[in-house]
This record gives structure tokens, C-alpha cells and sequence, in this order.
């Protein structure tokens, strides 16, 4: 039977008091004693950083992979060569009711025209179907991703979702994160090497500006700074 959100939301709660300055091995130990089974690592396959440290605790924790058929063809590879080094790990592809091909057949190309809305079909309503089979989701946010992630928690209550949301990377620093990644050998996009800080869809991803932050190639030149995940 499902937790009542409002039991989920009172731990959330207290958890992110709780440990408002835990760091991140104490946050996904905490995740994986509480939730056990019930909770999921979101990865939009950009590398393998999340990941490797969520198997520390839970070695076959399921992770979600948001299958929006928008795509580059090095994100998909990444996603195949993480399922590969972590044999143990179960890739939950998510993906949106209609194909790419049906939903172009019916409203065209909306990465161009209607973004937001395009995001909600591909991203936000397939993240929202997936959720519902669990308690809490873990997420590779970093508040030095951006102006818009500078405040990010490493435990909210996700109230359009209704489950536990846990940031376990929010305070790490880009030394850190890069450290992390030379250190542990983990895998990682090969656009990230190519220019591509921050990856999404191939239509709406571009190189960041000069004198933007590492999210600015995202639907550049837009207004749009989010696909609706994350706020």
C-alpha cells in the first residue's frame, strides 16, 4: 500500500533539517535505509557520477532515463555503455505516449514552436507516470549548475510529484564533481569533451555563450531555462 503523501511530506520535512549540511554518502545512505525499495536515480545520461555513487548503497537501484526520442546519438551510447558497467543497475526508459513521428504528424516540430510544451509531453508527464511506483527520487542537481539551481536542497518534498526529492550533489562544486570523475574513472557523455556542459534533446541543445553559465546552450536564445523537472 502507498504511503499517504502527507507522512512522505512530513519526513521530507524533517530530513531536510535533519540533514540540511549531511554529505553525500550520509544522504543516499539515509535514502536507500529509508526507502529501500522504493526509491530511483533520475540520469539524463550526461555521465555516470550519480549513478556510481548511488550503487555504493543500493548496487541494482533503478534509474530512470527520460527516452524523449529527441536525443543525440552519444547520449543513447551513454546510457548503453552505463547499463554495461553496471550490470546490476535496471534502466527504467522512460518514454511519452505518442512517438516523435506521431506527435510531429499532429502538432510539428514543438521543440521549435512550443518548447514548454514539448518538454511537458516528452519529459514531465512520462517523469510523472514513472514516479508514481515510488517514494523518492534522487537527481544529479547542482546548485553550481546555475543561477536557477543556486538555492537547491539536498532534501525537498516535491509537491507536483508527491514524493521525497533528494539533491545528494546539490553542494558539490565543479572541482569537485571533476575530481570525482578523474579519480573514480567514472563514464561520461562524450559532447561533454566535444562542448556540451549541459546536455538535453539535440534540437534544443547548442554550446553554452561565452559569457553564459554551463545551462546556457540550452534552449538558447529562448527565455527558456528549465524543461519543467526541476521547477
Amino acid at each position: 500500500m502507498r504511503t499517504k503523501p502527507s507522512m512522505l511530506r512530513t519526513m521530507a520535512e524533517h530530513a531536510a533539517v535533519e540533514f540540511a549540511n549531511a554529505d553525500t554518502a550520509t544522504v543516499l545512505a539515509w535514502t536507500s535505509a529509508m526507502f529501500t525499495d522504493r526509491w530511483v536515480v533520475a540520469s539524463n545520461m550526461q555521465d555516470a557520477v550519480l549513478i556510481d555513487l548511488a550503487v555504493a548503497v543500493k548496487p541494482d537501484v533503478p534509474v530512470l532515463f527520460l527516452d524523449t526520442g529527441y536525443h543525440f546519438a552519444e547520449t543513447i551510447g551513454t546510457r548503453d555503455a552505463i547499463a554495461a558497467a553496471y550490470p546490476r543497475v535496471k534502466v527504467l526508459n522512460a518514454t511519452a505516449e505518442q512517438t516523435v513521428a506521431e506527435q510531429e504528424a499532429e502538432f510539428g516540430t514543438l521543440y521549435s514552436t512550443d518548447p514548454n510544451r514539448c518538454c511537458h509531453l516528452r519529459k514531465v508527464l512520462p517523469l510523472r507516470q514513472t514516479l508514481a511506483g515510488y517514494y523518492a527520487w534522487v537527481t544529479g542537481v547542482r546548485r553550481a549548475d546555475g543561477p536557477g539551481r543556486a538555492a537547491a536542497p539536498l532534501i525537498s518534498w516535491d509537491e507536483r510529484n508527491e514524493l521525497v526529492k533528494i539533491n545528494p550533489l546539490a553542494a558539490w562544486s565543479d572541482e569537485r564533481f571533476e575530481r570525482y570523475l578523474t579519480d573514480h574513472e567514472v563514464l561520461r557523455n562524450p559532447l561533454v569533451a566535444a562542448g556540451y556542459p549541459s546536455i538535453g534533446c539535440a534540437p534544443c541543445t547548442s554550446k553554452p555563450l561565452p559569457e553564459g553559465d554551463l545551462r546556457s546552450g540550452r534552449w538558447a536564445g529562448t527565455g527558456k531555462t528549465e524543461c519543467g523537472l526541476h521547477g
